[in-house]
């Protein structure tokens, strides 16, 4: 059994009266791919927040790479990764002033972000266009970029926020070949997704509904325990009586 790199037990998070997050637990091993799902306002956005030190919870227990959510998000933040589901680099600055931008951000020395922006240029394909400025390139060119550079300093965790939003379904299934490669090095994923095919793709999926995780297991084992064929058709299950939404 590989090490446990994020544990919650009965993590909660309160705005005022509204509870965001209800005592969630749960538990994620190295190198697995667990999806995080649920419907718009279910706390899946609040719930990543706190897992990355960007949000004190109000009560209940985290840890992330061994991190205390509570006392040491700042550790937190140094051994993670990020990618928003909006996109995250500088579009002002070349593909490989990001690479070497955010490699200095994560504290790499000069000569190992030299050595591996040279690597990564030539594992996306992207060496005729190094030197472009990130706005003239392709958004599917954009997110796989983005994810690469997420990933750069090869943190322990990534957490994933929406990252195929908009984009094609090859471009889609591209993307999460970068993914299964971080996974077979260690690198954990946690990832949000609205597309449930891509749900599949995941070791475990965790399912958020009105801030609580009403259910927990491999997508083979969800759909058998909800007699669906798809997990479009769990998801639904689920949500459709979620009092919560946009």
């Amino acid at each position: 059994m590989q090490p446990i790199v994020i544990s919650t037990e009965k993590l909660t998070k309160q705005f005022g009266d509204f509870t965001a997050v209800s005592q969630i637990t749960f538990d994620v091993q190295a190198g697995e791919i667990f999806g995080f799902l649920g419907a718009n306002g279910a706390g899946k956005t609040t719930a990543m927040k706190m897992l990355c030190g960007l949000l004190i919870p109000t009560s209940g227990k985290a840890t992330v790479a061994g991190f205390n959510v509570f006392t040491q998000t700042e550790q937190i933040k140094r051994n993670i990764g990020y990618m928003s589901q909006k996109f995250s680099l500088y579009e002002d600055l070349t593909v490989l002033e990001n690479i070497r931008f955010y490699g200095g951000i994560y504290g790499m020395r000069t000569r190992d972000i030299n050595s591996k922006s040279l690597d990564l240029i030539k594992r996306l394909n992207m060496h005729e266009v190094k030197d472009k400025l990130v706005e003239s390139l392709p958004l599917g060119w954009k997110q796989k970029l983005a994810f690469s550079v997420a990933v750069f300093h090869e943190p322990k965790i990534v957490f994933l926020d929406e990252p195929t939003g908009g984009v094609d379904p090859v471009t889609r299934r591209q993307f999460w070949d970068l993914i299964y490669e971080a996974a077979n090095r260690g690198i954990t994923i946690f990832v949000t997704t609205h597309y449930m095919d891509e749900a599949e793709y995941c070791n475990r999926i965790s399912m958020m509904v009105d801030g609580e995780i009403m259910a927990l297991d491999s997508p083979s084992n969800l759909k058998k325990q909800f007699n669906s064929k798809t997990m479009d058709d769990v998801f639904y299950k689920l949500a459709r009586n979620a009092k919560r939404g946009d």
